[in-house]
């Protein structure tokens, strides 16, 4: 592949591209060195970082991050190539497969009129998919962030009738884990015996949250964003005062964060 070639590059390039940087004979030494388990952390961060584009509405920063999520796939096909257990053409046959599969709607004779039916449907044709399984929650992945391993472990609980008929009993539930928690608090518990209460407190309010028709993930990033913002609003409204954050006392603090809040809300 010429290096001044100017013609558009393919999907085809990049396969290449990945196949040069894992060729023994003349390679990159890092990308060699590299396995599934190696490159696992850096396909979450990739994912993570095209979430953080779209949530800035960075553009820019959308085809570049979706670039390096791509790149990543790529990788992992490579490496599975060199196994002997498929390659990228496998990867996208396969997912091409699974789409026309599971929307009959589409390529097929199903009536499928609203996007809740077609969720149904869609979770309908997975379950089909994995067949006779020992559990309900059997394939929500060990290595999703805990918040979202909960909520899609209480939607598969609930596909099979194991909810609360009503988000009342879920938002009783969760004063009562708070209330449990604060008296453990008050007892002086161990650690063991808080993290167990405050796991159960966490894992009620994001099933009160699923409830709402919220996604905990996306709400708890928002609200992460939110304090992010007001909080470095404060600090330069320190920094305009001359005053230095650790020596400033939390009533002056929380004025700050007040009026950070006022400012925000105006705009």
């Amino acid at each position: 592949m010429a290096s001044n070639d100017a013609s558009p590059a393919t999907i085809e390039t990049l396969v290449e591209i990945m196949a040069r940087l894992r060729n023994p004979q003349g390679g990159c030494p890092w990308d060699l060195e590299q396995d599934f388990r190696s490159i696992a952390p850096y396909t979450l961060e990739e994912a993570y970082e095209v979430v953080d584009a779209i949530e800035r509405d960075d553009s820019t920063a959308l085809q570049d991050e979706l670039g390096d999520l791509l790149f990543q796939v790529v990788f992992h096909a490579q490496m599975a190539q060199e196994r002997g257990w498929f390659d990228f053409n496998d990867v996208v046959s396969g997912i091409c497969e699974k789409m026309v599969r599971r929307h009959p709607h589409v390529f097929a004779d199903e009536v499928i009129e609203t996007a809740e039916a077609q969720t149904r449907a869609w979770e309908h044709h997975k379950e089909r998919e994995r067949g006779e399984q020992n559990s309900a929650l059997h394939g929500v992945p060990l290595s999703l962030p805990a918040l979202t391993r909960a909520y899609k472990l209480q939607k598969r609980a609930s596909r099979v009738g194991f909810d609360w008929p009503s988000i009342h009993g879920v938002s009783d539930k969760v004063e009562e884990e708070l209330q449990e928690l604060n008296e453990e608090i008050s007892s002086h518990a161990g650690i063991d015996k808080l993290t167990d209460e405050a796991g159960d407190l966490l894992f009620a309010a994001v099933n009160l949250v699923r409830h709402a028709g919220v996604q905990p993930e996306l709400a708890l990033r928002k609200g992460n964003s939110k304090f992010t913002r007001r909080f470095q609003q404060v600090e330069k409204f320190l920094q305009d005062a001359g005053q230095i954050l650790s020596d400033t006392d939390l009533d002056t603090l929380d004025y700050y964060w007040e009026k950070a809040k006022e400012q925000e809300a105006s705009r």
